[in-house]
């Protein structure tokens, strides 16, 4: 009758065998594209400037200053909310987080505490072909700290700078449910979150530059038990591997500790991306540590009925909803869909493919899966190598261009030729017409043409002739590759193939 005791101490009954189940809980902070920061007219625009020049006495936390809601920011948040299936708060007020920390101007940040923006609501996420709901307990406004650089002078003596551009930069936080129960759901979670996100057009989502950061709480709870350990929150994550990773890591190390009858301590642990582990920071502080307090300079905000349904309207098509669209109205598989809709930018440039009249001329029932097969495919391929997105790729390469090439390759020029020409478009701006005749690529189709060169790798390669006959049907692709060598790529396989038989 001991164990739940111990349990609730954060130790297992010892000697006793155990399955346990992993907790999982995010909390994703995503900085908001507005002009301006969130509580002064700075420019939120820091990313390129130069240290502390985009500050105001507001921001570096003089005294006497008073800050001014950006009621941009609300908005993005309001809309977020509704994405998430939220319910609208009609009241809502900014409260004072007390803390101490070099990157906190004031001593204290302006956040929300017991009245937040929106709350109650919900995510879906697929894992291994299984739909889960994934519960969102609140979303709410707050502000951005400064950023601290870190630096060891020739002597050997460590000091550390301050750079005050992002503070104040309006910081939205997203606290999920403890309802997530691998690594690889947390994962799905953020990748369908930031999709929505950047949807909305309220945040890059960009975790490389911080614009979208997050931090996991994660405890381990025996099967068939209600009784959780004491949970870790693990920080320090910028990517989506990485959540991976320390998520695995710590629902292993935590199991480890458990199973030798250990005490798991209720702490905050970083992750080091260098040695694949996480290690411990210091003890986890709870609400009452900051001490809220309500934000005496700001007034609360009610949030009408009517701004909040002026609000939903603006809520264009989302991820989940534009995936199933794609998949009854196109017949893409849902894999494709999926990866398509993964970025708006990159659904609305396949969607722009189908309307062109370029792509009208090709068959009806192959149209969609040859766009989808070409973007997901050599494009990304491209994009990946150059470092750019859709958007910039586009610039290069507009719809209507990538489909009359992707027409050309259905006769004009071989698939590989095709793929070399796309570059080329990136890399000239030029029309793949244009690109075909300068290089001299239309495919050889005529039989007469290609008849001498076949009669030339033929008698060039007499074991490659003899094991074919033989029933090795390997050599006959052997074959073709010398004719499509010779003619350099430019001659139509499926006529190779057929005159090498005969």
């Amino acid at each position: 009758q001991t164990g739940p005791i111990l349990l609730y101490l954060g130790v297992v009954p010892s000697g006793k065998k155990m399955d346990f189940e992993t907790i999982i809980g995010l909390e994703v902070h995503a900085q908001l594209l507005t002009r301006s920061k969130m509580y002064c007219r700075c420019s939120a625009d820091y990313a390129s400037a130069p240290p502390n020049t985009h500050v105001c006495p507001v921001c570096l936390g003089m005294p006497g200053v008073l800050p001014v809601i950006n009621k941009q920011a609300v908005e993005y948040t309001i809309m977020t909310a509704l994405a998430l299936n939220c319910t609208i708060s009609e009241y809502t007020k900014f409260d004072r987080k007390n803390y101490p920390y070099p990157d906190l101007m004031k001593g204290y940040q302006i956040s929300q505490y017991d009245a937040p923006i929106g709350h109650d609501g919900w995510l879906n996420i697929e894992v291994n072909g299984k739909m889960r709901r994934i519960g969102i307990t609140r979303v709410h406004l707050e502000e951005d700290v400064a950023k601290l650089l870190h630096r060891t002078s020739p002597d050997g003596e460590t000091y550390s700078l301050v750079d005050v551009n992002r503070a104040g930069v309006p910081l939205m936080e997203i606290v999920g449910e403890p309802d997530l129960r691998s690594a690889e759901e947390a994962r799905q979670y953020l990748m369908e979150l930031r999709s929505i996100l950047r949807y909305l057009g309220v945040s890059t989502g960009n975790m490389e530059e911080g614009s979208f950061r997050c931090d996991a709480n994660i405890s381990i709870r025996p099967e068939d038990s209600a009784e959780t350990l004491a949970k870790a929150e693990v920080k320090n994550m910028n990517s989506f591997r990485a959540v991976y990773r320390a998520m695995e890591y710590e629902a292993k190390r935590q199991r480890k500790m458990a199973e030798e009858g250990r005490k798991l301590p209720q702490e905050t642990r970083g992750w080091v991306e260098e040695k694949g582990k996480t290690v411990a920071q210091r003890s986890k502080e709870y609400a009452h540590d900051y001490r809220y307090f309500p934000e005496p300079d700001l007034p609360p905000l009610f949030l009408s009925r009517e701004w909040v349904d002026e609000v939903r309207a603006k809520i264009a098509e989302l991820p989940a909803a534009r995936r199933d669209r794609l998949v009854a109205e196109y017949g893409l598989t849902l894999y494709d869909a999926s990866l398509l809709t993964g970025s708006r930018a990159l659904a609305d440039y396949f969607e722009d493919c189908l309307k062109t009249e370029e792509c009208g001329k090709l068959s009806w029932d192959r149209r969609a899966k040859e766009v989808s097969n070409w973007l997901l495919g050599e494009t990304s391929r491209i994009m990946n190598a150059q470092g750019v997105d859709i958007d910039k790729f586009r610039e290069r390469v507009a719809p209507e261009r990538l489909c009359a090439l992707i027409l050309a390759s259905q006769s004009a020029i071989s698939a590989a030729t095709a793929k070399a020409v796309l570059e080329e478009m990136f890399k000239t701006g030029k029309d793949a017409g244009a690109i075909i005749d300068e290089q001299g690529l239309v495919q050889i189709s005529d039989t007469a043409a290609l008849e001498e060169t076949i009669a030339e790798v033929i008698n060039s390669n007499t074991q490659a002739v003899a094991d074919y006959r033989a029933g090795k049907m390997q050599a006959l692709k052997f074959l073709t590759g010398q004719v499509m060598r010779v003619t350099r790529g430019r001659a139509n396989p499926q006529v190779v193939n057929e005159l090498l038989k005969k």
